[in-house]
């Protein structure tokens, strides 16, 4: 079984390495066939990394492979699947690695017995020479056709990996929470470095102030549940505290604080149900209705 590869970045380099490499896809003989792209530099460098061809044309790819991975950047795989779906595709496999859209963007497929599907990878692509290295322990997101999915499914489960399916019209919304747990938690650190220079810190000290407890909370809760992690003013019932936390922050830090919050709230009671956090919720429902009220002016 021969994958040919259209897109030449990050992901595509990164999934073509890791299958290469793979004794277990060599002992059963799927291999790359190569890569196409808008890139000749591109397709050409991953090409010599991986140690396959470097292809003039997505038609000449196609008619080389078996299986299609379309790993191009989420606004090009429609430009991509409307240029290649007639061209010899009869019959084959199609895939996208994007995680916010689902095999629905493959139109028309019926129409020429292609079977296909989304694959989304919970991984960041860093580095297009080394992310194929962590790949082994990442788990698989798939959703689309049947024979798809189950080619796809035995293809990564071949290689160690494990896969998990979902519905097409879920796709969006387990993007966002990927991108919530992931990208905003970066964003969620540049506000409270932020803050931290409000308050009279140079950058570089607040960043290496707050890296043995950024450390530590990611540690604790990958390892235990969010409620055994839970610590803070709020698991603790300190109204005043977190009163006095409302008044120091305004415009959007305390909206995130009041957003946070109230998951928080929830989370604590969770973990100690014997509490009565009636009125921490109370005062971040109030809180959340002065956000809806400024937002209306």
């Amino acid at each position: 079984m021969k994958i040919g590869i259209v897109g030449a970045g990050r992901t595509g380099c990164s999934l073509g390495k890791y299958i290469m490499e793979s004794s277990a896809c060599k002992n059963v003989d799927i291999r790359i066939s190569g890569f196409a792209g808008r890139s000749k530099e591109s397709v050409e460098t991953a090409a010599t990394f991986t140690e396959t061809k470097a292809f003039d044309s997505m038609q000449d790819l196609i008619q080389k492979s078996d299986i299609i991975f379309i790993t191009t950047p989420d606004d090009a795989i429609h430009t991509v699947w409307e240029k290649i779906k007639n061209d010899s595709i009869q019959g084959k496999i199609v895939c996208h690695f994007s995680g916010s859209l689902s095999s629905d963007l493959f139109s028309g497929r019926e129409e020429f017995d292609i079977s296909a599907c989304s694959i989304h990878p919970m991984y960041a692509f860093s580095n297009k020479f080394t992310s194929y290295k962590q790949l082994n322990n990442v788990r698989f997101t798939m959703e689309g056709d049947t024979r798809a999915l189950r080619t796809m499914n035995t293809l990564f489960e071949t290689m160690g990996n494990t896969v998990c399916i979902i519905s097409s019209d879920k796709k969006t919304a387990y993007h966002a929470a990927a991108s919530m747990v992931s990208n905003m938690m970066i964003g969620l650190y540049e506000q409270s470095i932020r803050i931290f220079e409000d308050c009279g810190f140079d950058r570089d000290l607040a960043r290496t102030m707050v890296k043995p407890l950024v450390m530590g909370n990611v540690k604790n809760f990958l390892e235990h549940t969010p409620e055994e992690a839970l610590t803070g003013p709020i698991e603790r019932n300190d109204i005043d505290t977190v009163e006095k936390h409302l008044t120091a922050l305004s415009g959007k830090e305390r909206q995130l604080y009041v957003n946070l919050g109230g998951t928080l709230a929830e989370l604590a009671k969770r973990k100690n149900p014997e509490r009565d956090y009636e009125e921490m919720t109370r005062l971040f429902e109030n809180e959340q209705c002065n956000v809806s009220e400024w937002r209306k002016k």
